[in-house]
């Protein structure tokens, strides 16, 4: 299966690039639904993606969670599941456009004198490249 790995417990994971993909052979559009069977009860549940892969779940696209059907005697509980393709919501844009903005702030700088003196007062025991260990002035 192109794109797919294999980890240790022989899992197959179809998780490339960020988005999960359609676990039916040779579809490889993005995942929006999860399937897991209730086996004890002869039960398909479909429900909306659930956060992470697990081995014994199944993701389904938009067009294979449309089309599932279940073995006869099969009972299928449909959970309202949004089959449209969603991308980030407003709340996540704003979010996104804040955290930027943040980032992007200036940031007061320190007072090149007090932290002289900060730095002068420190004893410095010991060296590793350009990092540098300091015993702090205060403790014994």
């Amino acid at each position: 299966m192109p794109g797919a790995r294999r980890f240790s417990g022989g899992v197959l994971s179809t998780f490339v690039g960020g988005v999960r993909r359609c676990s039916r052979t040779a579809c490889g559009k993005p995942a929006v639904a999860t399937l897991t069977y209730v086996y004890s009860d002869s039960t398909a549940v479909l429900g909306p993606l659930a956060t992470y892969a697990e081995p014994h779940c199944y993701d389904l696209c938009a067009e294979h969670a449309d089309r599932l059907t279940a073995p006869r005697g099969w009972e299928v509980v449909r959970l309202s599941v949004d089959l449209e393709q969603s991308g980030p919501s407003h709340d996540d844009l704003v979010a996104l456009a804040d955290a930027v903005r943040e980032a992007a702030r200036p940031r007061p700088q320190d007072d090149p004198a007090s932290t002289a003196a900060r730095e002068s007062s420190a004893v410095e025991i010991g060296r590793r490249g350009h990092l540098r260990v300091l015993r702090d002035p205060s403790s014994p």
